[in-house]
């Protein structure tokens, strides 16, 4: 459940929450408030999540308080920023390219990769910069 404030919050769970929900996610701090809210709407609640930034921020009375009542309260995150355009695979195949001693021009036109993104990834590989090192 996202919001930008206690009082969003509170109305968005109003309208989600009933006995069949055993996990919630807040992005908010899970006050003392909101947890009551949440336990008063879903009583089943098994699992409440919230992000790793703000779970230090949480008293640990209610932490445990919690725990009592069979209920986990754990940082659970969530994929931030820009997704990845290649994945692993992809920057593992221009790393073995580059140690056969293809040239980053021709790894670029091989694999269709801008000629910066080979030279980005080569960087972060280790090698430094390959354009100075005579590639």
């Amino acid at each position: 459940m996202k919001a930008r404030n206690n009082a969003e919050l509170l109305r968005k769970l109003n309208d989600v929450l009933n006995e069949d929900v055993t996990e919630v996610y807040i992005n908010l701090r899970p006050t003392k408030e909101i947890l009551v809210h949440i336990l008063e709407r879903a009583p089943n609640v098994r699992k409440v999540s919230c992000p790793p930034s703000l779970y230090p921020k949480v008293s640990k009375k209610i932490i445990h308080a919690l725990s009592q009542m069979g209920i986990q309260l754990v940082p659970e995150g969530y994929p931030r920023g820009r997704p990845r355009k290649y994945d692993e695979k992809t920057v593992m195949a221009v790393r073995r390219l580059m140690e056969q001693g293809v040239p980053p021009k021709e790894i670029s036109s091989r694999m269709g990769i801008p000629l910066r993104t080979v030279y980005y990834m080569l960087e972060r590989a280790g090698v430094g910069d390959a354009r100075k090192a005579g590639y």
